[in-house]
């Protein structure tokens, strides 16, 4: 099974730089109808994304993925049109609609704002014309193979960034609260907000605390259950992140399946080219909330982001001492001048500052008055590192084998990249017998097998009924000639496989499909559960017990939280 990398890209050039370093598909948002408001992008810059990952048979999917007014319907089949000129491989959408609008071959596949957690839900979309489908994130590995079962798509599940508490496509909080969509793009992102929770009394049971943020997703260790269950894209959350993000990520993740590949050679890599060199990727320095698996073993564990419902950042251990603006580490974590440092304590969040001088474990900040002994230290922004993933890319090749051969005048050069995609070039030869045969094979040996272009070319036969010799800007000429001619046979194959893929796809579109809604007063529905992660649960071996409904309460807003035990759901109701 042929396994996809696939990262997210707010502009052109963070989708460059994912698939430098090991993405083999990027999805961004074209000029509108992107389900983040702040993330469009021109058509123009998005064919010169495309241009840049065909090289590397990459993918480049659009979203169209808010729920369309009838109004807008002809322009996103306008846009849409416009996409597919540009050189799209697929679109993934949320509205039915859009299986109505008029659009050249195209695959679809079914956003996770498509509400996709059964195997009925899951049929429906593939009888309607769907190629492939982006699961809920709040699944086990059971439910994901029961979906497998049930289904013949490519099936798609995220594998890190930030979790809506909510299920996908399911959350009316925003728009209910502050008139604002996420199913239309501009979610305001209540549940990050701190909340009072109180019991049917009014007795306060917990006061402002982000209790409906949760910690952000990492399965870089269920890679291999996940493949097992039927998962071939691994996906990336994160159009609205910056590169530093995107780079260290996708590079991690580059790394975890290429490990699981190489232990399970009978899997490949969906796109071309591997990475070479650069930085070492490290999860924990770039924006997390902490990291949860979530419902992936079918298990409850703590999932509320906690201390904080921003990043707060690598620990770097407590406050041991503090001296008017000098703090002192308890750990021997190295910390850079200008690092950006988070401060927490009993759950309550200090401003964050930057270290002005460090001296060891003994770190000058510019007002420490609020800070004190005992309390945990975060960094949130590492110097040293955002200079590395600026300054030592890694470089993405394609491995290449090029037999040479020199018969009867006529000399033959054949160049076969990964993938098993051949060029041949072939000329008359004029040139001169070499006086020293072996001198002349390992010089052909040597200026052929280099870099060219994206390729890493390796000299694999040498044959010659006459050894001749060759200027090295001769060969260095016939190197430079094989690497445009392979880097446009892989293009006009992987436009071949796009119009093909197209064509089968508007082939299947059919069928009726509805937009599932909850009830008119639930604004959301979850896997996540305040009860057990306070310990309140009925389920839970412990003496504090809580029955019936909580409240949720802040700025004069009262959120009902009712508890569907027998399905371990939350419900939050306005």
């Amino acid at each position: 099974m042929q396994l996809e990398l696939l990262a997210p890209a707010r502009n052109k050039d963070i989708g460059i730089a994912a698939i430098d370093c090991g993405a083999d598909a990027v999805y961004i948002a074209g000029p509108a109808f992107g389900a983040r408001y702040a993330a469009g992008n021109d058509i123009g810059d998005i064919a010169e994304l495309c241009a840049y990952a065909h090289r590397f048979k990459a993918g480049v999917y659009a979203t169209v993925n808010t729920l369309l007014e009838e109004k807008e319907k002809p322009l996103a089949e306008k846009m849409m049109r416009e996409l597919c000129d540009a050189g799209i491989d697929a679109f993934i959408v949320q509205d039915p609609a859009v299986l109505t609008l008029d659009l050249p071959p195209v695959r679809l596949f079914a956003s996770t704002q498509s509400v996709i957690r059964t195997p009925e839900r899951a049929r429906e979309l593939e009888k309607a014309g769907f190629s492939r489908l982006i699961l809920e994130r709040q699944l086990s590995l059971g439910q994901i193979k029961a979906i497998r079962e049930a289904t013949s798509c490519d099936l798609e599940f995220f594998v890190h960034g930030a979790l809506c508490v909510c299920y996908s496509g399911q959350c009316y909080l925003s728009e209910r609260l502050l008139g604002r969509s996420a199913n239309r793009g501009t979610c305001a992102q209540p549940c990050r907000s701190t909340y009072d929770l109180t019991d049917a009394d009014g007795n306060v049971l917990a006061r402002n605390k982000s209790l409906l943020s949760l910690k952000d997703y990492r399965l870089d260790g269920h890679i291999a259950q996940l493949v097992e269950a039927g998962i071939s894209s691994f996906k990336i959350e994160g159009r609205l992140k910056n590169a530093s993000y995107v780079k260290n990520i996708v590079r991690h993740y580059d790394r975890a399946l290429n490990g699981f590949i190489a232990a399970h050679p009978e899997h490949s890599r969906s796109s071309l080219g591997s990475v070479r060199g650069g930085f070492t990727p490290d999860p924990e320095k770039t924006f997390n909330r902490g990291y949860t698996s979530l419902f992936i073993d079918g298990k409850r564990g703590k999932w509320n982001s906690e201390d904080s419902a921003k990043a707060i950042g690598e620990p770097l251990g407590n406050i041991s001492a503090v001296r008017g603006n000098v703090i002192t580490l308890d750990s021997d974590k190295v910390v850079a001048n200008g690092d950006g440092l988070t401060f927490v304590s009993g759950g309550a969040e200090a401003a964050g500052m930057r270290a002005e001088v460090v001296r060891g474990r003994n770190i000058t900040l510019r007002d420490a008055s609020a800070l004190k002994k005992g309390m945990k230290v975060y960094r949130n922004l590492d110097i040293a590192f955002e200079r590395e993933l600026e300054k030592n890319m890694p470089q993405r090749l394609v491995d290449a084998i090029i037999d040479f051969s020199s018969k009867d005048g006529l000399t033959r050069l054949a160049a076969t990249s990964e993938g098993g995609i051949r060029v041949v070039l072939e000329f008359e030869d004029q040139a001169q017998e070499a006086r020293n045969p072996e001198s002349a094979a390992d010089a052909i040996r040597r200026q052929i097998g280099k870099k060219g272009g994206i390729f890493d070319f390796r000299v694999g036969t040498v044959e010659c009924d006459t050894p001749r010799f060759y200027p090295a800007s001769q060969l260095n000429e016939m190197r430079r000639t094989l690497a445009e001619r392979l880097q446009q046979a892989i293009l006009e194959e992987n436009s071949k496989e796009r119009e093909k893929d197209g064509k089968k796809a508007l082939s299947t579109l059919g069928g009726q499909l509805s937009f599932p809604r909850p009830p008119e007063n639930e604004v959301m529905r979850t896997k996540y559960c305040i009860k057990h992660e306070l310990g309140l649960c009925p389920k839970q071996k412990t003496s504090r017990k809580q029955t019936g409904p909580l409240w949720l309460v802040n700025s004069g807003y009262r959120l009902k939280l009712d508890f569907d035990c027998n399905n371990c759901e939350m419900i939050v109701t306005l």
